[in-house]
């Protein structure tokens, strides 16, 4: 299988050195406009134009953030070529939801979502089938974990002795106001009752050191209520190793799929 992958950081490279283990070749890596030249001479090439794809990749995966998937997601599937993506959260963006669904439908391609840094959303899925009256996301990171997000104005975080909640609202806000933060809320939303009627809320906490992720929903079905605690990446705390490992995850599946 032959993939294209967005993205320069720690996700991004976890994803590549997992690559050869599992007979996949990555045919380009695709960066920002102007950081081409920072790749002159690497194999695969960096480009920042699709139209410079030295060959056409079954699948190019999205580990560069909501501004990379709204860059080059449309593009892709406008291309015919099937996206993968970790960026759920950029879904809560309605124009650029339709754009994707758009670019999709005139190249006859697929967006496919990756569970990212949450498990457990099979349940959800499956729920569906029944009535849903709830669904609770609660996100819990060390105050450091918020470093460059809104809860910076909402809260004192270097101060902090106990834990306080920054964010309270449904999943749609919390996705278009931390970018880079949201992806589990929204990836929870889109497996169960959707952006607008999934309830999130957002805790700086001094007392933990993980990345903690809890969900509770009651229905038809029943209840239930998991919490995932994770790690981060060594060469990056602040991404999930769980959001990386299910890139890979994904694509070991998808090669499995299509017989490669």
């Amino acid at each position: 299988m032959k993939v294209a992958i967005i993205g320069q950081g720690a996700i991004g490279q976890f994803v590549r050195r997992h690559l050869a283990a599992h007979d996949i070749m990555e045919v380009a890596r695709i960066v920002r406009p102007g950081k081409e030249a920072d790749g002159i001479g690497d194999v695969p090439p960096s480009i920042s134009d699709l139209r410079d794809l030295p060959q056409t990749p079954d699948l190019i995966v999205d580990c560069g953030g909501h501004a990379a998937l709204a860059a080059y997601g449309p593009v892709a599937l406008g291309m015919g070529i099937d996206v993968l993506t970790v960026s759920l959260g950029a879904l809560a963006d309605k124009a650029l939801t339709q754009s994707l669904h758009d670019a999709a439908s005139k190249g006859n391609a697929r967006l496919h979502l990756t569970s990212g840094a949450i498990g457990g959303l099979d349940a959800l899925r499956g729920a569906r089938a029944g009535e849903i009256a709830k669904v609770m996301y609660t996100g819990r990171k060390p105050p450091k974990g918020w470093a460059g997000s809104p809860a910076e104005a909402a809260l004192d975080l270097a101060a902090l002795t106990a834990p306080a909640i920054h964010f309270q609202g449904s999943a749609r806000e919390a996705a278009l106001a931390y970018p880079k933060n949201a992806n589990v809320a929204a990836a929870v939303a889109l497996a169960g009752i959707g952006l607008d009627a999934t309830e999130v809320a957002l805790i700086a906490d001094p007392t933990v050191s993980a990345n903690i992720h809890e969900v509770q929903a009651t229905g038809a079905f029943g209840s239930f209520h998991f919490t995932i605690s994770g790690n981060g990446l060594s060469g990056n705390p602040r991404s999930s190793a769980l959001a990386a490992m299910s890139v890979v995850s994904e694509l070991v599946e998808r090669q499995k799929r299509i017989g490669f």
